[in-house]
């Protein structure tokens, strides 16, 4: 393999150390612990892991956990009323609902109740908004984590040319305006992209976004690319036994590359750990402090 491993699960650690040490500074100024809500409707068992990971993260750091946990037949009108009294209460700094909701619920309207000074998720239409238009706000977890790895293996990126394969709300399109804000060439391609391969073969940074197992090839790879793969797909494995594998071929890939987030252990987890920033910004916002070193 030529392509060096960028080691996320590492570079998470070092930011959850850093966040534990402001959590402290912020807790001994503002004479509270900031505070995240996870709301959970249902019983989607990878759910229910991730928010527990969630909660013992946030303890470790420093920080309070509220967990709201609801059965898969909450009501619309009893889930908006939750985020309106989450909203309200000064104890909480950043709420994510977690996703996806039952089927019966509107998840966009959910979202949008959120007040975007909590919205730790980045994904209400003002956060989206103010990240459009170049303006401080709070931004997604998964791609903002994937900058953080992109900064610390190449330094500046301006004049990058990029591709990221992928256009969801979630990861794709708030991907390209954070490499656009870094001064990248952009290009966002998707599963309607003629010759994909050609598009991903000019770019420098390449983020795979597309929930496709193994989709991107070698041959797809400019020699020397960074590449940054967000999926996560579970298939079969030996002994009946599931395995999981990114939306990159990464034996393949990592001849050519010159850089490469293993899955797992690359993206993922930057993706708690940088949730757990947001919250620290947005108590540091709430009460007009300002963290010493940054995040």
């Amino acid at each position: 393999m030529s392509a060096v491993p960028i080691d996320g699960k590492a570079f998470a650690e070092g930011l959850r150390a850093r966040i534990a040490t402001q959590a402290a500074a912020f807790e001994a100024q503002a004479g509270r612990k900031a505070g995240l809500a996870v709301v959970l409707v249902g019983e989607d068992p990878a759910s229910e892991v991730y928010v527990r990971s969630k909660g013992r993260q946030t303890i470790a750091c420093g920080m309070a956990s509220f967990e709201h946990k609801l059965p898969a037949e909450t009501r619309q009108a009893d889930l908006l009323a939750l985020v309106a009294r989450l909203n309200a209460d000064p104890a909480v700094d950043g709420i994510l609902v977690q996703l996806p909701l039952p089927g019966h619920l509107d998840e966009q309207a959910v979202v949008a109740a959120i007040d975007p000074s909590k919205d730790v998720d980045g994904l209400t239409p003002v956060s989206s908004g103010r990240l459009a238009l170049g303006q401080n706000g709070l931004v997604p977890c998964t791609p903002l984590g994937s900058l953080m790895l992109l900064k610390d293996r190449l330094g500046d990126l301006t004049g990058l040319e990029a591709v990221v394969i992928g256009r969801s709300i979630l990861v794709g399109k708030p991907m390209a305006q954070l490499l656009l804000a870094e001064n990248c060439t952009v290009t966002i391609a998707h599963s309607r992209t003629r010759d994909l391969a050609a598009v991903v073969r000019r770019a420098d940074i390449v983020v795979a976004a597309v929930g496709r197992a193994e989709m991107v090839k070698a041959d797809w790879i400019k020699p020397g690319a960074c590449v940054i793969d967000v999926g996560i797909n579970r298939v079969p494995g030996e002994g009946g036994k599931t395995r999981l594998v990114g939306d990159v071929d990464f034996a393949g890939v990592a001849e050519v590359a010159g850089a490469i987030t293993p899955v797992p252990g690359g993206v993922g987890p930057m993706t708690i750990a940088v949730l757990l920033r947001n919250a620290l910004v947005a108590a540091a916002d709430h009460a007009g402090l300002t963290l010493a070193g940054g995040l």
